[in-house]
């Protein structure tokens, strides 16, 4: 996600979690519910005030931050309501991803978003993986 301020541009990875993959090239659908996490982000934030508690930085030099927006935790959003899973990698210090983790147990649990999927369900991770390939 990119953020603009004071002039500057901000690239910020949400951290703690794994949205489905857009596509990355012209007319392929990209991931199921990739477009779904993509128009609700934009919902919870697009021409808002937000504030990003900062994790630091990941080797891409994007600020690790957790996005809140008129105190809602913007990436727990996301989790809750089946349209990102957490983030399977080592988490940034000083984060703690255990409510994200409750999260997506009542997600699954209630087959929101893309845990509708069942044992269709591929992570981010391993899609990303298979195009690659």
């Amino acid at each position: 996600m990119k953020a603009e301020s004071q002039g500057y541009e901000i690239t910020i990875r949400l951290v703690g979690i794994d949205a489905p993959e857009t596509s990355k090239k012209k007319n392929e659908p990209g991931q199921p519910f990739s477009q779904r996490a993509r128009t609700l982000l934009q919902m919870l934030v697009q021409n808002k005030t937000v504030e990003i508690e900062s994790y630091g930085l990941d080797r891409y030099s994007r600020v690790l931050g957790v996005l809140y927006v008129d105190g809602k935790n913007v990436n727990l959003v996301m989790v809750k309501e089946g349209l990102a899973e957490v983030y399977k990698g080592k988490p940034a210090p000083g984060f703690d991803n255990r409510p994200y983790w409750e999260a997506e147990r009542e997600a699954r649990k209630n087959m929101h978003g893309m845990w509708s999927l069942g044992d269709k369900y591929i992570s981010p991770r391993k899609w990303r993986k298979q195009q690659k390939e």
